[in-house]
């Protein structure tokens, strides 16, 4: 099939190790120029991809976890997750995951989200006495809600390439990302009652220690809400939800935290800029990828393929995420979204199944792709900052990915885990 030879080849192409923007860009032109003998048109294809106003929340929502990252809030998150449950068994687990669903809903990154916890959370864990490879998997996996949590770059790519409304995906990812969120404290509290883990029990925190953890995070804890609450109640859109966001963080670093210089402000502006020139190189080349897969009618072709053999909603997607399960341990999430997107869309719709529920189903592929070797990002985000044996890090993450499958298989089969909630603000 000539999908999976272009596949095959564009595959090939990733790993030698090329940029992912130029291996797109090379692999796809080449096969446009092998089938037409003309490059004629990808300037405006270029042009029209990136003139785009959503995408004006990628750089946006970048600036507001900068600031919020190089304001140190992170300290107070984790502070006051660990006064809320220390005294419950695996406590520092369970708070750490309870950090990261929460800064999650700052970074917008995975990687971001498991670097800025972990370098808190790890030494407190093994301090307290638990196993190294306990405080690698609840990083690493706690880290991957970083992208299903709003806000979420890859839910943003998916949404401008799938023309999906991104305020649906964003509120559609809180469902899912507090129930693994749950799983996945529930499995820390159940494996310190049952194992062998020498891990101390702290007291229950008093209400005068609650009071004053709740007081110093009280600023980090109200701009999700405020992001989130805004575009569930339509004050702004998910776009104005960015801007708001990095105007509220820098506030924040500035005038609460009184941390922030202007140094601090340049350094977050560059980092946002690269961040986002990257993204848009790489989006630019997948454009012209998916007008090469449109030309050649492999769009089409699938879903003609579908419908012959009359496949199933359940059994099309099964196919799919395993596919992308495969393709996880080997590219990088952005890459992934990017090659896939174009070809499954004609056959979601043929299939009738809704472009939010599957876009959350890849995105809880993409957060086990973080954690599957050989080229799980977060796997390489825990190495950075603990200088640990990768073997190490992989055992530790081991269980959090058959956690993560248990929960793809959830929404897979009760799609109102993530349609329920942008159900209640009338998106199509």
């Amino acid at each position: 099939m000539l999908f999976a030879l272009i596949l095959a080849g564009l595959v090939g192409v990733l790993l030698t190790g090329v940029p992912v923007f130029a291996g797109l860009t090379l692999f796809a032109t080449a096969v446009l120029y092998a089938f037409e003998r003309h490059l004629g048109g990808l300037g405006d294809l270029v042009f029209g991809t990136l003139d785009t106003y959503l995408l004006v929340a990628i750089p946006l929502f970048t600036l507001m976890a900068q600031f919020m990252i190089r304001g140190k809030v992170v300290d107070d998150l984790f502070g006051a997750a660990h006064t809320l449950v220390r005294h419950l068994p695996g406590g520092l687990g369970v708070a750490t995951v309870a950090a990261c669903t929460v800064f999650a809903a700052i970074s917008g990154s995975s990687v971001a989200t498991a670097l800025t916890i972990g370098a808190a959370a790890i030494p407190l864990m093994i301090r307290y006495g638990y196993p190294a490879r306990v405080a690698y998997g609840v990083v690493g996996a706690g880290g991957t809600l970083g992208i299903l949590i709003p806000p979420s770059g890859p839910m943003v790519l998916y949404g401008v390439v799938s023309d999906t409304s991104i305020g649906a995906l964003f509120m559609a990812g809180v469902m899912p990302g507090l129930m693994l969120a749950a799983i996945f404290a529930i499995y820390c509290m159940t494996a310190a009652r049952f194992g062998r883990s020498s891990a101390l029990r702290e007291p229950r925190a008093s209400l005068a220690e609650i009071a004053a953890a709740l007081r110093r995070s009280f600023w980090a804890l109200l701009l999700p809400l405020l992001v989130l609450g805004g575009m569930y109640f339509g004050v702004f859109t998910a776009t104005e939800a960015a801007a708001i966001g990095a105007l509220g963080a820098l506030l924040i670093a500035m005038l609460v935290y009184r941390n922030f210089t202007l140094r601090d402000l340049w350094i977050s502006a560059q980092d946002a800029a690269r961040n986002t020139a990257m993204l848009f190189m790489i989006l630019a080349a997948a454009a012209i990828l998916g007008n090469v897969l449109t030309k050649l009618r492999i769009p089409n072709q699938m879903v003609e393929l579908v419908l012959r053999y009359e496949v199933s909603q359940l059994g099309f997607l099964a196919a799919v995420m395993a596919l992308i399960f495969v393709l996880g341990m080997f590219l990088e999430t952005i890459s992934i979204i990017l090659i896939t997107t174009p070809v499954v869309l004609p056959v979601l719709a043929a299939l009738n199944i809704h472009p939010v529920w599957y876009g959350i189903l890849l995105t809880i592929n993409l957060e086990l792709a973080l954690i599957t070797p050989p080229v799980g990002m977060n796997l390489f985000a825990l190495k950075a900052i603990t200088r640990a044996p990768i073997l190490e890090i992989i055992r530790g993450v081991a269980p959090y990915v058959l956690l993560l499958i248990g929960g793809l298989v959830l929404v897979m089969l009760f799609p109102m885990i993530a349609l329920w909630l942008p159900g209640t603000m009338n998106f199509k």
